[in-house]
Formats: C-alpha cells, structure tokens, sequence
C-alpha cells in the first residue's frame, strides 16, 4: 500500500472531510499513542498504520477492503 493509496482509502472510509483530522488528532495505541499521520512521517508503512486505524475505528471489513476493485488492500502482517 502507498501513501496515496492509503489517503484515498482514508477519505473513502472516513469522508473527505472527516479522514484528516481523524488522522492528525487520533491517538493510535496499537502504534503507541502515535497519530496515523505522526507514524507515517516517522516511516511505519501505510499498510500498518491503515490497519491500525481501522481497528481504532472498528471499521467494518468490506469498508476496510475499499470499493475500488483494482484497490487491494493488504492483509495485515
């Protein structure tokens, strides 16, 4: 996963407008209480963090897979 592919699942999960202040302002404890964008800058791959967050979030399963077929999201590690 990319970062931009990571940001349009965000925006595609969450809203455009909700998506990036949930990503500058949620703390994230699965990555030690780092925001999702904190933990991107400091290299945690997309795929780690988008999980992260969908957990967090509990964020259900075919919305975590995304809408776009050609997407693929992967699995967690």
């Amino acid at each position: 996963m990319r970062l931009s592919e990571f940001r349009a699942a965000s925006a595609e999960a969450f809203g455009d407008f909700y998506s990036p202040s949930l990503c500058k302002q949620l703390a994230l404890t699965r990555l030690d209480s780092l925001t999702a964008d904190e933990a991107l800058e400091r290299g945690i791959p997309p795929r780690d963090v988008w999980h992260a967050l969908c957990d967090q979030m509990d964020v259900d399963p075919v919305i975590r897979a995304g809408a776009d077929v050609k997407r693929i999201i992967p699995r967690r590690r």
